[in-house]
């Protein structure tokens, strides 16, 4: 099929509600088998559980696999980190042993996720991936990447600099350069750093450039970096994730969220749920309020974010700032909360996701992006 013309279709079951998307790319491929990807991929592929490409998959990987830019706009929960992750793995050279492909992700909790998910789709293939992030021992760093340069780098825009601003991390074999979360990435900041490193790769290198939102500076990037690049575009509207019901609760003054917060508790079960708060301050007062009202309270401060929610998905998934899913919303008189720092040290930033992911603590209090991606 031409890739020349404009086409809008409805996709798969698996994107809420039609899975209408707009590209100018019309191949789409329904199916891992045909994409002509290697065995050994193909193994981690089905052994990490999925059975049938997402409507982004299905779209998206066969032209990041045949060296095009790629534009692709999806939420987390469309299978946009698998997308790209598949399209690495099947382009790496596992008997070159240097650096062929980096990604950047805007936090070190998303850069760690990023990396579990490669090293699980290429189980099979023998693909090292290493992350690269601030928060961990520079020196001890330095050592990894003299020793033997992973195939695939993921990391945070600062450190990847650092890296590659002290030729540590070589350039020379970096053939695809992916931005997850760019959207993300400039609005925190990043936008000089990502310039210097696209400005340290080769020419000729693929970039793929991943977003929730198009705002006018993630444009520029694709104006000045990106050549002729395929677009995959899901619809603003039609960014919902499938399968959650989306509630939310209108309160009208500030001083009533605390006795609504409350109320919930009291009136659901709560088996686990997570907190999206904006400022240091509501923090503080928070816990201070719990702790008056018996709850177990573990404080420590969150970065700013979006605004002030509480939200309890049966996964840490993304939900966008303002809907509230009370469906295995939970009620426990004694909850354990975790308020997690954006500048707290990287163990304590571990040992917090770790007692979450596991069950040991009940409710997680952070930013909108810190738990928001894993697919």
């Amino acid at each position: 099929a031409s890739q020349d013309s404009r086409s809008r279709d409805n996709g798969p079951d698996g994107m809420e509600p039609e899975g209408v998307i707009e590209s100018n790319w019309n191949e789409i491929v329904d199916s891992f088998d045909d994409m002509n990807l290697s065995e050994s991929l193909l193994r981690g592929i089905y052994a990490y559980g999925f059975e049938k490409p997402s409507a982004i998959q299905q779209r998206a990987i066969l032209p990041c696999i045949k060296g095009y830019d790629v534009i692709a706009q999806a939420q987390s929960g469309t299978g946009k980190t698998a997308t790209f992750a598949i399209s690495i793995l099947q382009q790496i050279e596992l008997d070159l042993k240097a650096t062929q492909a980096l990604v950047l992700a805007p936090t070190r909790e998303l850069a760690q996720q990023i990396q579990k998910v490669v090293m699980a789709l290429g189980d099979y293939m023998g693909a090292s991936c290493h992350a690269c992030i601030g928060g961990t021992n520079v020196r001890a760093e330095v050592q990894k990447l003299q020793m033997e340069a992973p195939h695939i780098i993921v990391g945070t825009p600062g450190r990847v600099f650092d890296m590659l601003n002290r030729r540590y991390l070589s350039p020379k074999y970096i053939k695809m350069f992916v931005l997850d979360e760019a959207d993300e990435m400039l609005s925190r900041g990043f936008k000089d750093q990502i310039y210097d490193i696209f400005q340290k790769l080769n020419s000729n290198t693929q970039v793929v450039l991943l977003s929730a939102t198009m705002p006018s500076d993630v444009l520029e990037v694709t104006k000045k970096f990106m050549r002729d690049p395929i677009r995959i575009l899901v619809k603003k509207e039609e960014l919902t994730l499938e399968g959650i019901r989306q509630f939310y609760i209108n309160v009208e003054r500030e001083e009533w969220k605390l006795d609504t917060l409350c109320d919930l508790y009291e009136t659901l079960t709560i088996t686990q749920a997570v907190i999206f708060i904006n400022t240091r301050r509501k923090v503080d007062w928070l816990t201070e309020k719990m702790h008056a009202r018996d709850f177990t309270v573990s404080a420590m401060v969150c970065l700013p974010a979006a605004s002030l929610l509480w939200v309890c998905p049966s996964e840490v998934s993304y939900l966008k700032p303002g809907f509230l899913e009370p469906r295995c919303l939970p009620g426990l008189l004694h909850i354990c909360f975790l308020f997690q720092h954006g500048d707290m040290d990287q163990k304590e930033r571990d040992v917090i996701m770790r007692e979450f992911r596991s069950g040991s603590s009940r409710v997680l209090i952070t930013t909108d992006l810190l738990v928001s991606r894993g697919n």
